[in-house]
């Protein structure tokens, strides 16, 4: 483990409560072992189009994911090595110049509804959970991020989820299930799932020297 750390990778679909598992597991084992590193960081670099040309770009598709980077970045903090996160406005559509500066961990969680989707990624995680809710569940609580933190509309996020979130979701994250090791309902709200889940991974680093 000295060598290499974990990587822990928690998809799922909008809304299905990934960030809340990784936090979780972070809280259980400390976040002086545990390092959460989001998919969203990591949207392609766009400022070569206009504002207009971004809005109609598909975020939910695979090829909007900066898939190259993100393998780079996981490859470095899995051999111990620091990474510049990029950091990505929601409302600009743009990634910013600024990145923040990322120390390795003991586990590194990498949660976003593609990370089981993108074979590149998927194969650098050594634990693949895949967390389930119920579709309306995962609408109505991505409804209200975009309208209280996107400044979006009731009507344009209907329409997103109606024209792109849906079949992206059908079409990638749902198939992406089967190559999870533990299908994980209810999300962060599954206290007996995270308990289990954290003892696995205190076992895999204690069995590695990881003095915790």
């Amino acid at each position: 483990m000295a060598e290499r750390k974990l990587i822990i990778g928690v998809a799922g679909g909008t809304g299905s409560g990934k960030t809340t598992v990784a936090r979780g597991i972070q809280k259980i084992l400390g976040p002086q072992h545990v390092l959460v590193l989001t998919q969203d960081s990591y949207y392609k670099d766009r400022s070569d189009l206009t504002m207009d040309e971004r809005q109609q770009i598909n975020y939910d598709h695979p090829e909007a994911i900066d898939s190259a980077l993100l393998v780079e970045h996981l490859h470095e903090l899995a051999h111990g090595r620091a990474i510049p996160e990029p950091q990505y406005d929601f409302h600009t559509h743009l990634r910013l110049p600024e990145t923040q500066e990322v120390e390795p961990r003991n586990v590194v969680i990498c949660e976003g509804i593609l990370i089981l989707a993108i074979p590149e990624v998927r194969d650098l995680c050594g634990i693949k959970i895949f967390v389930q809710t119920d579709d309306d569940i995962r609408f109505i609580r991505r409804l209200k991020r975009d309208i209280n933190q996107r400044g979006r509309s009731v009507e344009s996020v209907i329409q997103q989820y109606v024209d792109l979130v849906r079949p992206m979701h059908e079409a990638f994250v749902e198939p992406s299930r089967r190559y999870a090791d533990l299908i994980l309902p209810e999300g962060g709200k599954n206290e007996v799932a995270l308990d289990i889940i954290a003892a696995r991974i205190r076992h895999e680093l204690i069995s590695h020297g990881v003095d915790l």
